[in-house]
């Protein structure tokens, strides 16, 4: 096995089985790759029905091609996280195709802003990534949450970053983007529990994703695992089991919680 499959592969461990999860309906924005491709698939191997949605659509079809080889139930959709026309119109193939969701995992991000001193970073960069993050996050739940409510049901889980949570060397854009997720979803969360809407968040520190894995120094690797107290790098799968637990009912008393996928390198 080479290295980048040992590390996508994380500790070998069972897939967890939530039972309740079984014929629910979710969808997953920026499900084509990485975390998000990861998730669906978990998903998808719980008896969910799974809408893989992203912008590359040879990389969507990747992903529903999987979990239907897996014996799964999925379908693909892109769109542009930005543009509410385009989620609106994700949101209406979807319930066309399976009904109304249940279960919305919005991690879809982005954006051109690069590592700098703020005065440096051009407009156009600092609204690339609020908007790729940040305002595609509120567009999805301002598009699914009125279905949600009707039927008075679901779990939303939302995607921050240990960069939203203290200073890293991360692009200054980013890391506002990633903490106003974080009180978006609590802000939500509070505005929707009493229509038993659960919505919570995930904030990963570095995650060895493909993108990551083609950048990445064998020297970067130690000097970041040295970080962690776990003693290792996070791998995709290390996220999406969190996210398979909030979305299940295991954690049904949860809402609001940003929980730090983080290997220790955050402690609260």
């Amino acid at each position: 096995m080479n290295r980048k499959a040992q590390t996508m592969k994380g500790a070998a461990a069972p897939l967890p089985i939530y039972p309740d999860l079984a014929d629910k309906i979710a969808v997953i924005t920026g499900g084509s790759r990485g975390i998000g491709a990861v998730t669906a698939r978990l998903l998808a191997a719980n008896g969910v029905k799974v809408v893989v949605s992203g912008r590359d659509q040879a990389a969507i079809d990747g992903v529903v091609n999987d979990i239907h080889s897996s014996g799964g139930m999925a379908t693909g959709i892109g769109a542009d996280v930005t543009d509410f026309a385009a989620i609106e119109r994700m949101r209406e193939a979807t319930e066309q195709a399976f009904g109304v969701v249940d279960i919305v995992v919005a991690f879809a991000g982005g954006g051109r802003a690069r590592p700098g001193p703020i005065a440096q970073i051009p407009v156009e960069d600092w609204h690339s990534t609020i908007d790729a993050n940040l305002t595609a996050t509120f567009l999805t739940l301002k598009s699914f949450l009125p279905g949600m409510i009707e039927q008075r049901r679901g779990s939303i889980i939302t995607m921050s970053s240990l960069a939203g949570r203290i200073p890293t060397p991360a692009p200054v854009p980013y890391a506002a983007a990633k903490a106003g997720i974080i009180m978006l979803t609590q802000q939500v969360a509070s505005e929707v529990g009493q229509h038993r809407i659960r919505v919570n968040c995930v904030a990963p520190s570095t995650i060895l994703t493909e993108h990551t894995l083609e950048h990445l120094t064998k020297e970067r690797e130690e000097e970041w695992t040295a970080l962690h107290p776990l003693g290792r790098l996070g791998t995709p799968e290390d996220v999406a089991l969190t996210t398979l637990f909030l979305a299940s009912d295991c954690s049904s008393w949860l809402t609001g919680l940003t929980i730090d996928v983080a290997g220790g390198r955050l402690m609260s």
